[in-house]
């Protein structure tokens, strides 16, 4: 995982051997690539809608964790404060919540555990990430969000994509 290439073994400062980051995420990004090819390979075959929906699925989320990885190698990212990194909705079992917790910057949302069924996914560019950074914030501090713009952009999509990130209900109401 990311986290993992990230984070220096216990007592080793960064530049120690044995904690090379850009390595680690070198390595993790030709791990992420064969998968995908994997995943490639098996929506060739032949499979019920339900499976191909599934494999489709992961694939969209895979190509976009792909690239994170590829542009924290361009960056030479070597820790887990890097903001390419902070931005990104990662997922973290809390020990003494004993809860999953969903972290982005600076905020911390519990996981809603509410089944979405083998739905499509949203393919994520760096607009649906900041729009996903504005209403988690808005989560976090129990505000909620209300995406505003022209009719046909994907606000209503992007807000259903990130309930499904956090596997919570959401509700679209037309005004």
């Amino acid at each position: 995982s990311i986290s993992t290439a990230l984070t220096a073994p216990e007592g080793a400062a960064p530049g120690d051997l044995g904690h090379e980051p850009l390595e680690n995420l070198k390595a993790s990004h030709g791990e992420q690539v064969a998968q995908l090819n994997e995943l490639a390979a098996a929506v060739a075959t032949d499979l019920t809608s339900l499976e191909r929906r599934t494999i489709v699925a992961l694939i969209t989320g895979d190509v976009h964790n792909r690239d994170i990885t590829g542009q924290l190698i361009e960056e030479k990212t070597d820790d887990l404060t890097n903001f390419t990194w902070q931005m990104q909705l990662r997922y973290y079992w809390d020990l003494d919540e004993d809860d999953c917790i969903v972290h982005q910057v600076n905020a911390r949302v519990h996981y809603g555990y509410e089944y979405q069924g083998a739905t499509t996914r949203l393919v994520i560019t760096p607009l649906t990430d900041r729009c996903w950074m504005t209403l988690i914030g808005g989560l976090h501090l129990k505000l909620g969000g209300a995406p505003a713009g022209p009719a046909g952009t994907g606000k209503t999509e992007t807000t259903k994509d990130l309930g499904r990130g956090l596997a919570i209900w959401v509700i679209v109401q037309n005004c």
